[in-house]
């Protein structure tokens, strides 16, 4: 007698077990895949190194870049307006106000040089005429070259009466511009013989000390601003080898110093506190 077939089962068909692991195979196919394009090169690192310990491979994979935290802060921060913040107070900064002589620079000083120049060749016009005066300007200063002849005695440093007259004239003007007043006393290279004078160079100096004089007999001058110097011969304007060029070379200088205009100032200021 034949046996009866065995009755079926209930439950998947055998052909659903394999399509199963096979959609779980794809499934992490394409999830490594995702995790792959995702990762970056440092994290993938760090990801082997611990699936090789996981699984007894004990080596040192050293890390090429320090990882680098990251905080929300820097991710959605952007700068904003800055806002000016009110004072509950207000305040005044104020500074000394410095002497009128300083105030010249640039084209100012330019301009006011010329004027000076203008004003004492306006003055000394009758003596310009007469070749006894020039008045230049030079690199920001005014020079008054004053000749011997008419103004010194031969071999004296007296200034005579006329041109005393014209140097007290000029103490009002010098009295009212900037700057380092010099007065430098210069001669021939003839030496001295039969005078008061040991050389050319007591001489030079004398004339330049007496024309000082005048120019602070009035008191309308500061002293502070004065320079005295004698030179004798060492700086002539042409060469001593004619009675005209040595005549030239005889004569005092003075010379209107704008650029140092500030330590004029400064030696006034001085001179006033040493007052009080």
């Amino acid at each position: 007698m034949d046996e009866a077939p065995e009755p079926k089962k209930p439950g998947a068909a055998a052909w659903m077990v394999t399509y199963a692991d096979l959609m779980s195979l794809l499934m992490c196919f394409f999830v490594m895949l995702l995790s792959f394009a995702e990762i970056d090169a440092e994290r993938f690192k760090r990801l082997a190194g611990e699936l090789s310990r996981a699984f007894g491979v004990q080596r040192d994979v050293p890390a090429e870049q320090i990882p680098m935290g990251t905080s929300p802060a820097f991710d959605q921060f952007s700068p904003g307006r800055p806002q000016p913040t009110p004072l509950e107070r207000m305040q005044q900064s104020t500074t000394e106000a410095r002497p009128r002589l300083d105030t010249f620079r640039g084209e100012e000083r330019d301009r006011r040089l010329m004027a000076v120049a203008r004003e004492v060749d306006a003055l000394l016009t009758e003596a310009s005429a007469q070749g006894q005066v020039k008045v230049e300007t030079e690199a920001r200063r005014v020079v008054v070259r004053i000749q011997e002849r008419s103004t010194f005695p031969s071999g004296a440093a007296r200034v005579l009466p006329p041109f005393a007259a014209l140097l007290g004239e000029m103490s009002s003007v010098l009295s009212e511009v900037p700057g380092i007043i010099e007065v430098d006393g210069h001669t021939d290279d003839v030496p001295i013989r039969g005078s008061r004078y040991a050389s050319n160079w007591d001489l030079s100096a004398a004339r330049a000390s007496s024309v000082a004089n005048l120019l602070l007999e009035d008191g309308r001058l500061d002293p502070e601003r004065l320079v005295v110097r004698g030179f004798a011969d060492t700086r002539p304007l042409t060469a001593n080898e004619t009675p005209e060029g040595r005549a030239r070379n005889r004569r005092v200088e003075i010379t209107i110093n704008l650029a140092d205009a500030p330590r004029a100032a400064e030696a006034v200021n001085l001179q006033q506190l040493s007052r009080r």
